[in-house]
C-alpha cells in the first residue's frame, strides 16, 4: 500500500476551474450564493466528487455533502468543506480551498487504494458570505441549529427574491433534513485572508479560536425632497444623517484598547436618485472583538452615536441586530491533530487565531472542529486580487490528509 499523497497539479487546477464560474472585471470572482454561477459551481462540484466515487445529497438548506463511504458506515463522519460562493468582488480562493482541498484528500486516498474505517465527508455550505442575503454562513448556521430554517429560507436580497425561491430556482432546495445526525468531527481549510504567515514564512496555522463578531442593519429614515428647492435648513436628509453616524460608528473602534474592528460595508439608498434627497438609508455594520464584553459595550456606544445623530437631525432610526456569535475556542484534540500532522511531515507550523468568521465556528457548537490555515499573498482577501500560491495550497492540503487519516483511521 502507497502512502497518500496531494497531487498539487490537480488542486491548482481545480481551483483555476472554478475561477472561470463567475469571474470579475478585475481578474478576480463573482460568485454570489444562489445565483446561476453558483449553480454552475455547485454542479462542478458535484461531479468531480461522484466521479470520485462518492455519494452525493442535498439538504433543505442547500448544503451538499460528498460521502466518501468507510468500513464502519453507521458510525459518524470526519467532515471537511467550506463554501464555494464569493463576495461579489472576490477571488479564486476564499471557501474555495476548503472544499477542493477536501475533495483532494478523497482523491489522494482513491490514488493509494486506502479504505478508512470511518466514513469522510466533503461539504460545501451554502451562503457563507452573506454578500447577497444579509446574514452570513447560513447553511452551516442552520446545521448547527443556530438559525431557523424557515426564517432563513424567507430571507431576501436587494431585488425582493428569497432564498427559498432562488434555491428551487437552480435546483439546490434538497429534500433531506438540515443537521440532526452526529459528526466525529469537523476540519476546515482556508486562506488565512492576513499577512502573519506569510510574513513570518510559515506554511500552516493551526487555529486555536475565532473571535466574537455581531452584524447590524441600520436603517435611517427622512424625507424625499427635491434636491434643487428644498432648503437646506428644511431637510431630513437621510443620506447626510447616515454618513454621520457611519463616521460615528467607525470611531467607537477608537474608544477600546485592544481596539475591535468595524466595518460598514453595505448602503442601500431611497429613491436613489441624483436629483432626489434620500429619503431612506439602509447600511450594515460588522463588529468584531476577541472579548465579548467588550464587543457588547461597543455595540451599546455605537447605538448610543446613531440615537443622538438621529434625534439632532429629525430622522428615524431603526437598529436591527442580525447575527451575533461568541468568539470560540476550537477543540483542543483537533488542535493537536493538525500540529501533529504539519510537524510529522516537516510543514512549518505556528498557532495562529482567526479575525474572520467561518463555517467551523457554527460546526463547534455541534462536533469537535478545528482549521488550518495557509498563507495568501500580502494577507489579500474579499478582493480581486486575492492569490495564493500552489506549493502552500498542498502543504495545507497535506496536513489535511493526515488529519482527517488520524481521525478517520486506515480500515
Amino acid at each position: 500500500m502507497t502512502e497518500p499523497k496531494i497531487d498539487s497539479r490537480r488542486l491548482w487546477d481545480g481551483h483555476m476551474a472554478m475561477a472561470e464560474i463567475g469571474p470579475s472585471p478585475g481578474g478576480g470572482t463573482a460568485r454570489l450564493a444562489l445565483t446561476d454561477f453558483d449553480r454552475e459551481a455547485r454542479h462542478l462540484f458535484r461531479r468531480w466528487a461522484e466521479e470520485a466515487g462518492c455519494a452525493v445529497r442535498v439538504d433543505g438548506i442547500g448544503n451538499i455533502f460528498a460521502r466518501r463511504e468507510g468500513e464502519d458506515p453507521g458510525h459518524p463522519p470526519v467532515m471537511t468543506g467550506s463554501h464555494l460562493d464569493t463576495q461579489p468582488l472576490g477571488g479564486p480562493f476564499d471557501g474555495i480551498y476548503g472544499v477542493l482541498a477536501g475533495l483532494e484528500v478523497v482523491r489522494a486516498l482513491n490514488d493509494a487504494g486506502i479504505a478508512t474505517r470511518l466514513p469522510i465527508e466533503v461539504v460545501d455550505w451554502t451562503d457563507e458570505e452573506g454578500a447577497r442575503f444579509g446574514a452570513g454562513c447560513l447553511g452551516s448556521n442552520v446545521f448547527a441549529g443556530r438559525r431557523a430554517l424557515d426564517n432563513t429560507l424567507a430571507l431576501t436580497d436587494a431585488h425582493g427574491n428569497t432564498v427559498r425561491g432562488e434555491l428551487e430556482r437552480i435546483g439546490y432546495a434538497g429534500p433531506k433534513p438540515v443537521g440532526g445526525f452526529p459528526i466525529d468531527c469537523f476540519f476546515e481549510i482556508h486562506i488565512e485572508q492576513g499577512p502573519i504567515l506569510e510574513n513570518e514564512g510559515i506554511q500552516v496555522g493551526a487555529v486555536e479560536g475565532a473571535q466574537a463578531s455581531t452584524g447590524y442593519w441600520v436603517t435611517v429614515t427622512g424625507e424625499e425632497g427635491h434636491a434643487g428647492t428644498l432648503p437646506m435648513a428644511l431637510r431630513r436628509d437621510a443620506m447626510h444623517g447616515s454618513a454621520r453616524m457611519i463616521d460615528a460608528v467607525v470611531n467607537v473602534a477608537m474608544d477600546f484598547d485592544p481596539h475591535p474592528v468595524i466595518t460598514v460595508g453595505h448602503l442601500r439608498v431611497r429613491p436613489n436618485s441624483r436629483n432626489t434627497i434620500p429619503g431612506q438609508v439602509t447600511f450594515s455594520i460588522d463588529s468584531r472583538h476577541p472579548d465579548n464584553d467588550i464587543l457588547a459595550s461597543a455595540g451599546a456606544a455605537m447605538r448610543a452615536a446613531c440615537e443622538t445623530i438621529a434625534e439632532d437631525r429629525g430622522l428615524e432610526l431603526e437598529i436591527e441586530q442580525t447575527s451575533h456569535r461568541d468568539s470560540v475556542v476550537f477543540d483542543p484534540g483537533c488542535v493537536q491533530t493538525i500540529r501533529d500532522a504539519a510537524a510529522a511531515r516537516g510543514i512549518s507550523c505556528r498557532d495562529i487565531y482567526s479575525g474572520a468568521g467561518h463555517d467551523a465556528i457554527n460546526l463547534s457548537h455541534v462536533c469537535p472542529a478545528g482549521m488550518i490555515f495557509v498563507p495568501c499573498e500580502k494577507g489579500v482577501s474579499h478582493n480581486e486580487a486575492e492569490n495564493a500560491k500552489p506549493e502552500d495550497l498542498a502543504a495545507g492540503a497535506e496536513v489535511l490528509l493526515h488529519a482527517i487519516l488520524a481521525r478517520a483511521g486506515r480500515a
